[in-house]
Protein backbone atom coordinates (compact mmCIF):
# COMPACT_ATOMS: atom_id res chain seq x y z
CA UNK A 1 0.00 0.00 0.00
CA UNK A 2 1.15 3.56 -0.78
CA UNK A 3 0.80 4.75 2.81
CA UNK A 4 3.14 1.94 3.94
CA UNK A 5 5.98 3.36 1.87
CA UNK A 6 9.21 3.77 3.85
CA UNK A 7 9.42 7.34 5.14
CA UNK A 8 13.20 7.62 4.79
CA UNK A 9 13.00 6.71 1.11
CA UNK A 10 10.26 9.27 0.54
CA UNK A 11 12.26 12.03 2.23
CA UNK A 12 15.29 11.24 0.07
CA UNK A 13 13.11 11.43 -3.05
CA UNK A 14 11.73 14.75 -1.83
CA UNK A 15 15.23 16.16 -1.27
CA UNK A 16 16.22 15.02 -4.75
CA UNK A 17 13.17 16.85 -6.11
CA UNK A 18 14.26 20.03 -4.31
CA UNK A 19 17.73 19.75 -5.80
CA UNK A 20 16.86 18.82 -9.39
CA UNK A 21 13.40 20.23 -10.05
CA UNK A 22 13.30 23.22 -7.72
CA UNK A 23 17.00 24.10 -7.91
CA UNK A 24 17.14 24.82 -4.19
CA UNK A 25 20.48 25.75 -2.66
CA UNK A 26 22.67 23.09 -0.99
CA UNK A 27 22.11 24.92 2.33
CA UNK A 28 18.31 24.66 2.01
CA UNK A 29 18.53 20.97 1.13
CA UNK A 30 20.87 20.33 4.06
CA UNK A 31 18.50 22.11 6.45
CA UNK A 32 15.41 20.25 5.17
CA UNK A 33 17.35 17.00 5.52
CA UNK A 34 18.15 17.87 9.13
CA UNK A 35 14.58 18.90 10.03
CA UNK A 36 12.89 15.90 8.41
CA UNK A 37 15.64 13.58 9.64
CA UNK A 38 14.92 14.57 13.22
CA UNK A 39 11.22 13.87 12.66
CA UNK A 40 12.07 10.39 11.34
CA UNK A 41 14.37 9.75 14.32
CA UNK A 42 11.50 10.71 16.61
CA UNK A 43 9.10 8.33 14.82
CA UNK A 44 11.67 5.52 14.94
CA UNK A 45 11.12 5.35 18.69
CA UNK A 46 7.72 3.89 17.85
CA UNK A 47 8.58 2.00 14.67
CA UNK A 48 12.17 1.23 13.62
CA UNK A 49 11.10 1.62 9.97
CA UNK A 50 8.47 4.38 9.98
CA UNK A 51 6.07 4.66 7.06
CA UNK A 52 3.47 7.20 6.03
CA UNK A 53 1.12 5.51 8.49
CA UNK A 54 3.16 7.07 11.32
CA UNK A 55 2.91 10.53 9.78
CA UNK A 56 -0.45 11.34 11.35
CA UNK A 57 -1.83 14.28 13.29
CA UNK A 58 -1.20 12.74 16.71
CA UNK A 59 2.44 11.86 16.05
CA UNK A 60 3.10 15.31 14.61
CA UNK A 61 1.50 16.87 17.69
CA UNK A 62 3.80 14.81 19.89
CA UNK A 63 6.80 15.79 17.75
CA UNK A 64 5.93 19.46 18.19
CA UNK A 65 5.76 18.94 21.93
CA UNK A 66 9.17 17.25 21.76
CA UNK A 67 10.62 20.27 19.90
CA UNK A 68 9.12 22.75 22.36
CA UNK A 69 10.80 20.93 25.26
CA UNK A 70 14.12 20.22 23.56
CA UNK A 71 17.20 22.10 24.72
CA UNK A 72 20.25 23.09 22.73
CA UNK A 73 23.83 22.26 23.72
CA UNK A 74 23.88 25.60 25.52
CA UNK A 75 20.95 24.49 27.68
CA UNK A 76 18.42 26.80 26.02
CA UNK A 77 15.07 25.82 24.56
CA UNK A 78 14.66 25.87 20.78
CA UNK A 79 13.41 29.24 19.64
CA UNK A 80 9.87 29.43 18.27
CA UNK A 81 11.38 30.57 14.98
CA UNK A 82 13.55 27.46 14.81
CA UNK A 83 10.59 25.23 15.65
CA UNK A 84 8.78 26.96 12.81
CA UNK A 85 11.49 25.91 10.35
CA UNK A 86 10.74 22.27 11.17
CA UNK A 87 7.07 22.78 10.40
CA UNK A 88 7.81 24.68 7.17
CA UNK A 89 9.94 21.76 5.98
CA UNK A 90 7.23 19.27 6.99
CA UNK A 91 4.48 21.22 5.19
CA UNK A 92 6.61 21.38 2.05
CA UNK A 93 7.16 17.62 2.25
CA UNK A 94 3.43 16.98 2.70
CA UNK A 95 2.61 19.10 -0.35
CA UNK A 96 5.09 17.06 -2.38
CA UNK A 97 3.49 13.83 -1.15
CA UNK A 98 0.02 14.96 -2.20
CA UNK A 99 1.24 16.13 -5.63
CA UNK A 100 2.74 12.67 -6.11
CA UNK A 101 -0.53 10.92 -5.20
CA UNK A 102 0.50 9.61 -1.80
CA UNK A 103 -2.13 9.44 0.91
CA UNK A 104 -1.09 12.06 3.42
CA UNK A 105 -2.53 14.50 5.90
CA UNK A 106 -3.15 17.99 4.58
CA UNK A 107 -0.34 20.54 5.02
CA UNK A 108 -2.99 23.02 6.15
CA UNK A 109 -3.39 20.98 9.34
CA UNK A 110 0.12 22.00 10.35
CA UNK A 111 0.13 25.43 11.98
CA UNK A 112 3.32 27.38 12.45
CA UNK A 113 4.21 28.28 16.04
CA UNK A 114 3.58 31.89 16.90
CA UNK A 115 6.42 33.68 18.55
CA UNK A 116 7.30 37.22 19.42
CA UNK A 117 8.17 39.23 16.37
CA UNK A 118 11.71 40.51 16.50
CA UNK A 119 12.34 43.84 14.85
CA UNK A 120 14.43 44.04 11.73
CA UNK A 121 18.04 44.87 12.57
CA UNK A 122 19.52 47.63 10.46
CA UNK A 123 22.14 50.34 10.76
CA UNK A 124 21.43 54.06 10.89
CA UNK A 125 23.12 56.07 8.09
CA UNK A 126 25.92 57.29 10.37
CA UNK A 127 26.57 53.72 11.56
CA UNK A 128 26.78 52.50 7.96
CA UNK A 129 29.32 55.20 7.13
CA UNK A 130 31.37 54.37 10.21
CA UNK A 131 31.46 50.68 9.33
CA UNK A 132 32.32 51.28 5.67
CA UNK A 133 35.21 53.56 6.58
CA UNK A 134 37.07 50.96 8.65
CA UNK A 135 39.10 48.95 6.10
CA UNK A 136 42.59 50.26 5.47
CA UNK A 137 43.10 50.69 1.73
CA UNK A 138 46.88 50.68 1.48
CA UNK A 139 46.93 46.91 0.80
CA UNK A 140 44.98 44.65 -1.53
CA UNK A 141 43.14 42.91 1.33
CA UNK A 142 41.85 46.24 2.62
CA UNK A 143 40.73 47.25 -0.87
CA UNK A 144 38.94 43.94 -1.22
CA UNK A 145 37.18 44.35 2.13
CA UNK A 146 36.22 47.94 1.32
CA UNK A 147 34.74 46.80 -2.01
CA UNK A 148 32.84 43.98 -0.26
CA UNK A 149 31.26 46.29 2.33
CA UNK A 150 30.36 48.92 -0.26
CA UNK A 151 28.86 46.31 -2.58
CA UNK A 152 26.80 44.68 0.18
CA UNK A 153 25.29 48.00 1.22
CA UNK A 154 24.74 49.40 -2.27
CA UNK A 155 23.21 46.26 -3.81
CA UNK A 156 21.37 44.39 -1.05
CA UNK A 157 23.01 41.16 -2.18
CA UNK A 158 22.67 38.07 -0.03
CA UNK A 159 26.09 36.97 1.20
CA UNK A 160 25.74 33.68 -0.73
CA UNK A 161 25.12 35.70 -3.89
CA UNK A 162 28.12 37.92 -3.21
CA UNK A 163 30.65 35.12 -2.75
CA UNK A 164 29.44 33.35 -5.91
CA UNK A 165 30.14 36.40 -8.11
CA UNK A 166 32.67 36.17 -10.92
CA UNK A 167 34.57 39.10 -12.40
CA UNK A 168 32.81 38.82 -15.75
CA UNK A 169 29.36 39.23 -14.15
CA UNK A 170 29.88 42.89 -13.35
CA UNK A 171 29.33 45.67 -15.87
CA UNK A 172 30.98 48.64 -14.18
CA UNK A 173 30.07 50.97 -17.03
CA UNK A 174 26.33 50.48 -16.47
CA UNK A 175 26.81 49.75 -12.74
CA UNK A 176 24.83 46.52 -12.80
CA UNK A 177 25.29 42.80 -12.52
CA UNK A 178 23.17 39.70 -12.93
CA UNK A 179 22.76 37.22 -10.09
CA UNK A 180 20.89 33.99 -9.54
CA UNK A 181 19.15 34.10 -6.17
CA UNK A 182 17.00 31.72 -4.17
CA UNK A 183 15.14 29.11 -6.17
CA UNK A 184 17.25 29.87 -9.23
CA UNK A 185 15.50 33.21 -9.70
CA UNK A 186 17.51 35.61 -11.86
CA UNK A 187 17.57 39.34 -11.26
CA UNK A 188 19.57 42.42 -12.14
CA UNK A 189 21.34 44.16 -9.27
CA UNK A 190 22.46 47.78 -9.40
CA UNK A 191 25.37 49.33 -7.54
CA UNK A 192 26.07 52.86 -6.43
CA UNK A 193 28.67 55.20 -7.95
CA UNK A 194 30.69 54.85 -4.76
CA UNK A 195 30.64 51.05 -4.83
CA UNK A 196 31.66 51.18 -8.50
CA UNK A 197 34.68 53.31 -7.60
CA UNK A 198 35.92 50.87 -4.96
CA UNK A 199 35.32 47.83 -7.14
CA UNK A 200 37.36 49.47 -9.89
CA UNK A 201 40.20 50.23 -7.49
CA UNK A 202 40.17 46.69 -6.18
CA UNK A 203 40.14 45.09 -9.64
CA UNK A 204 42.95 47.38 -10.90
CA UNK A 205 45.05 46.41 -7.87
CA UNK A 206 44.67 42.67 -8.57
CA UNK A 207 47.73 41.26 -10.29
CA UNK A 208 46.05 38.02 -11.40
CA UNK A 209 43.01 37.24 -13.53
CA UNK A 210 41.21 34.59 -11.52
CA UNK A 211 37.51 34.03 -12.14
CA UNK A 212 36.07 34.67 -8.62
CA UNK A 213 35.45 38.34 -7.84
CA UNK A 214 36.47 38.11 -4.18
CA UNK A 215 39.39 35.87 -3.27
CA UNK A 216 41.61 35.12 -0.28
CA UNK A 217 45.24 36.25 -0.17
CA UNK A 218 46.70 33.68 2.20
CA UNK A 219 47.15 29.94 2.31
CA UNK A 220 47.89 27.46 -0.43
CA UNK A 221 48.22 28.68 -4.00
CA UNK A 222 45.65 27.26 -6.43
CA UNK A 223 46.12 24.95 -9.38
CA UNK A 224 46.19 27.28 -12.43
CA UNK A 225 43.72 25.03 -14.23
CA UNK A 226 40.99 25.76 -11.63
CA UNK A 227 40.87 29.48 -12.51
CA UNK A 228 41.35 30.35 -8.84
CA UNK A 229 38.15 28.64 -7.69
CA UNK A 230 39.82 27.36 -4.51
CA UNK A 231 40.64 30.99 -3.60
CA UNK A 232 37.00 32.09 -3.63
CA UNK A 233 35.89 33.62 -0.32
CA UNK A 234 33.32 31.62 1.63
CA UNK A 235 30.15 32.87 3.28
CA UNK A 236 31.78 32.36 6.67
CA UNK A 237 34.86 34.39 5.75
CA UNK A 238 32.69 37.35 4.69
CA UNK A 239 30.70 37.08 7.92
CA UNK A 240 33.95 37.17 9.88
CA UNK A 241 35.30 40.22 8.09
CA UNK A 242 32.04 42.13 8.64
CA UNK A 243 32.23 41.29 12.35
CA UNK A 244 35.89 42.36 12.38
CA UNK A 245 35.04 45.83 11.07
CA UNK A 246 31.98 46.04 13.34
CA UNK A 247 34.28 45.67 16.34
CA UNK A 248 36.80 48.09 14.85
CA UNK A 249 34.03 50.67 14.35
CA UNK A 250 32.87 50.23 17.95
CA UNK A 251 29.29 49.47 16.94
CA UNK A 252 27.20 47.91 19.69
CA UNK A 253 24.60 46.31 17.42
CA UNK A 254 25.55 42.91 15.98
CA UNK A 255 26.32 43.40 12.30
CA UNK A 256 26.14 40.64 9.70
CA UNK A 257 26.00 40.75 5.90
CA UNK A 258 22.22 40.33 6.23
CA UNK A 259 22.03 43.41 8.47
CA UNK A 260 23.65 45.34 5.61
CA UNK A 261 20.97 43.91 3.31
CA UNK A 262 18.32 45.19 5.73
CA UNK A 263 20.12 48.54 5.86
CA UNK A 264 20.07 48.71 2.05
CA UNK A 265 16.29 48.20 1.96
CA UNK A 266 15.71 50.61 4.85
CA UNK A 267 17.79 53.28 3.10
CA UNK A 268 15.79 52.97 -0.14
CA UNK A 269 12.41 53.06 1.58
CA UNK A 270 13.33 56.01 3.79
CA UNK A 271 14.36 57.93 0.67
CA UNK A 272 10.95 57.36 -0.95
CA UNK A 273 11.26 54.08 -2.86
CA UNK A 274 8.06 52.03 -3.07
CA UNK A 275 7.77 48.59 -1.50
CA UNK A 276 7.18 46.81 -4.81
CA UNK A 277 10.44 48.14 -6.29
CA UNK A 278 12.41 47.20 -3.18
CA UNK A 279 10.90 43.72 -3.39
CA UNK A 280 12.32 43.35 -6.91
CA UNK A 281 15.73 44.70 -5.90
CA UNK A 282 15.96 42.28 -2.97
CA UNK A 283 14.82 39.33 -5.06
CA UNK A 284 11.85 38.51 -2.83
CA UNK A 285 9.32 36.30 -4.56
CA UNK A 286 6.46 37.67 -2.48
CA UNK A 287 5.92 41.29 -1.43
CA UNK A 288 4.77 39.97 1.97
CA UNK A 289 8.42 39.10 2.68
CA UNK A 290 9.39 42.71 2.03
CA UNK A 291 6.72 43.97 4.41
CA UNK A 292 9.03 43.25 7.35
CA UNK A 293 10.28 46.80 6.80
CA UNK A 294 7.25 48.32 8.49
CA UNK A 295 9.57 50.40 10.68
CA UNK A 296 10.06 52.55 7.57
CA UNK A 297 6.74 52.27 5.78
CA UNK A 298 4.72 52.97 8.93
CA UNK A 299 6.75 56.12 9.56
CA UNK A 300 6.19 57.31 5.99
CA UNK A 301 2.45 56.66 6.30
CA UNK A 302 2.39 58.77 9.45
CA UNK A 303 4.16 61.59 7.59
CA UNK A 304 1.55 61.36 4.82
CA UNK A 305 -1.25 61.43 7.39
CA UNK A 306 0.29 64.44 9.16
CA UNK A 307 0.72 66.29 5.87
CA UNK A 308 -2.59 65.60 4.14
CA UNK A 309 -5.30 64.84 6.70
CA UNK A 310 -7.58 67.82 7.18
CA UNK A 311 -7.67 67.29 10.94
CA UNK A 312 -3.98 68.12 11.13
CA UNK A 313 -4.35 71.55 9.49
Amino acid sequence: MANQKNLKELVLSFLEYLEIEKNRSPLTIRNYHQYLGRLIAFLENKNPSPTLLELDVENIRQFRRFLSRKKTLQGKYLKKKTQGYYMIALRSFLRWLIRNDYESISPEKIDLPKGEKSGVKFLAPQEVEKLLSQPGISKIIGLRDKAILELLFSSGLRVSELVSLNCDQINLKSRELGVIGKGGKQRVVFISHRAKKWLERYLVARSEHYQPLFIRYSGKKPDPSTKGESLRLTVRSVQRLVEKYRRKAGLVVKVTPHVLRHSFATDLLSQGADLRSVQELLGHQNVATTQIYTHVTDRRLKEIHDKYHSGNK
